[in-house]
């Protein structure tokens, strides 16, 4: 399974935020949990539901929005 297909967007669900696998779990909700300074274990631990491939998916999906041209620095 490539691993953005993990990645859900549902305007009907977190405000159209991408979310993991149609769950009410957001990419950022992830990242920032990551960002300070969580493990991939706590974080399976606190979210059973939520597989180790969900996160790296998280992650993929951050890289690649993170990845464009900045045509033009002010």
């Amino acid at each position: 399974m490539n691993p953005l297909e993990r990645i859900t967007i549902d305007p009907r669900m977190c405000g159209g935020r991408p979310c993991i696998r149609g769950m009410r779990v957001r990419v950022t909700d992830i990242l920032e949990m990551l960002a300070a300074g969580a493990t991939r274990e706590t974080i399976l631990a606190d979210y059973p539901y939520l597989e180790d491939e969900d996160i790296t998916a998280a992650l993929r999906y951050a890289a690649l929005q993170a990845d464009h041209r900045v045509l033009r620095v002010a």
